[in-house]
C-alpha cells in the first residue's frame, strides 16, 4: 500500500476523510444500498400503521440498525422508535442540512447483503366500479 501524498492529507485535512459512494449516502439516511433490509418513502412512514414487514424484519434482524429521516416530526416516526427499543435495535435520527431525501426511514446491517427489493409497495385497495348497462342494453334487453 502507497503512502498518500503531501496534497492528498492536506485536502483530507481540509474536508475530512473520502467517502464512499456519498451520493448514495445522502439518499439512504447515512448507509449504503447494499446493507439495505429494508425502506420506506417519507409517506409510508407518516401513515398510522406500522408496516408489518418492518416490524417481522426487526424481530428476525436484531443486530440491524434503524435510521430515521431528521427532518421529518417525531410524532410522524415515534412509533418504529418505539418498535425498535421492543426489539432492543439500535436506531439514528439523521438529519443532513445540506440534504434531504424522500427516504423516511432505513433499516440496515452493518454489512452487505445485497436484498434485491428493499422497498415495500403499498398495495392500494381495488375499488370495484359496477359496469353502467349501456343504453342499447337497455332498449334490448331479452326478456325471460
Amino acid at each position: 500500500m502507497q503512502k498518500p501524498s503531501l496534497d492528498e492529507l492536506l485536502q483530507q485535512g481540509i474536508l475530512g476523510p473520502k467517502e464512499i459512494k456519498p451520493e448514495e449516502r445522502k439518499r439512504f439516511l447515512g448507509t449504503l444500498r447494499e446493507r439495505i433490509l429494508v425502506a420506506l418513502k417519507k409517506g409510508q412512514v407518516k401513515e398510522i400503521k406500522v408496516y408489518p414487514e418492518v416490524e417481522k424484519l426487526m424481530k428476525t434482524n436484531p443486530e440491524a440498525h434503524l435510521f430515521l429521516n431528521g427532518h421529518m416530526r417525531y410524532e410522524e416516526f415515534s412509533k418504529y422508535v418505539t418498535l425498535a427499543k421492543k426489539y432492543k435495535i439500535e436506531h439514528t435520527i439523521v438529519a443532513n442540512k445540506e440534504h434531504d431525501t424522500d427516504i423516511g426511514l432505513v433499516l440496515a446491517m452493518d454489512h452487505a447483503i445485497d436484498k434485491a427489493d428493499i422497498y415495500i409497495e403499498k398495495k392500494e385497495p381495488k375499488i370495484l366500479v359496477p359496469e353502467k348497462a349501456s343504453i342499447f342494453s337497455k332498449l334490448f334487453k331479452r326478456k325471460k
